[in-house]
């Protein structure tokens, strides 16, 4: 079984985390653990280049320390897990990514109910689910009471 194991630096995604450690079993599953950088998007002067975002050098060093840190717990708990971080739109990089690996399933976290503001604006989780070519499991982190 192939796992793509999309996260940010949130609890939703340590709720992810545990998903993939609970329910799924190590013996033959390989794991990618995906963080995506999407860079900010405001027009910029014409003589920038397209791909120059300085302002995600330190995301980038603190989303490769995450996705590493992961595999390797993935990894001592049986797992085959590899790491990686790349820039894109969230969305489709995941989607993406799920398609041309190809995973079997993809497991992303919640943001809950607490984010209205967020599902207005359509979430990560949602786009996931309606245009993955495999199965999405989205993990909910547990409430605060």
């Amino acid at each position: 079984m192939k796992i793509l194991l999309a996260l940010d630096s949130s609890s939703h995604s340590e709720a992810a985390l545990q998903a993939v450690l609970s329910q799924y079993r190590q013996q033959d599953t390989e794991v990618r653990v995906l963080h995506v950088l999407q860079p900010i998007a405001f027009s910029a002067a014409p003589q920038m280049a397209a791909n120059y975002t300085p302002e995600m050098e330190e995301e980038g060093s603190e989303a490769k320390d995450l996705v590493e840190r992961v595999a390797s717990q993935l990894r001592d708990a049986g797992f085959r897990a590899e790491a990686g971080v790349t820039k894109g739109d969230t969305r489709e990089t995941i989607v993406n990514t799920a398609t041309q690996w190809p995973a079997d399933v993809i497991v992303v976290g919640s943001h809950g109910k607490a984010e209205l503001r967020r599902l207005l604006l359509g979430s990560v989780a949602e786009f996931v689910a309606r245009h993955a070519p495999c199965s999405v499991l989205i993990a909910r982190a547990p409430s605060r009471a």
